[in-house]
């Protein structure tokens, strides 16, 4: 009796392995498909919008927002509201070329040790190469 109960229990081990083997190979997609369903919210909504030319369109719209939102903090503190146009054209503006502020700042050095022989003041360096950086690029 106890040789028939050990193989009946290796005979129901081994075909439970196998249909968890089997189970586990066809349910792929069952994991991501928990919690959705006909009555799911953002089901036809993608997870991550393709690139395209509407996400810079959407990117600015979104910046303007905060920008114009910022500008309403401003006004109800009793502060001068800024140019939400300008403040666009600065904070999406594409990085200087690394060489290119480099130059930048090599000048400014030089100007500031030509103004400390004629006495001035030296201006800030990081201030001043991103001003030029600026009037370069045309904001």
């Amino acid at each position: 009796m106890e040789g028939a109960f050990a193989i009946v229990l290796f005979v129901v081990v081994g075909v439970a392995i196998v249909a968890a083997v089997w189970a586990l190979a066809t349910s792929s997609g069952s994991y991501e498909q928990i919690g959705r369903g006909g009555m799911s919210i953002g089901d036809d909504v993608p997870v991550r919008p393709s690139a395209g030319t509407g996400d810079a369109a959407v990117r600015e719209a979104e910046i303007r927002q905060m920008l114009e939102a910022r500008n309403a903090r401003r006004a109800a503190r009793g502060e001068q509201p800024l140019d939400v146009d300008a403040e666009l054209r600065a904070l999406t503006a594409p990085p200087a070329d690394p060489a290119l502020r480099d130059e930048v700042r090599t000048l400014v050095e030089a100007g500031n040790r030509r103004r400390v022989r004629r006495g001035e003041e030296p201006l800030d360096v990081e201030a001043e190469t991103d001003r030029r950086l600026s009037e370069l690029q045309g904001n």
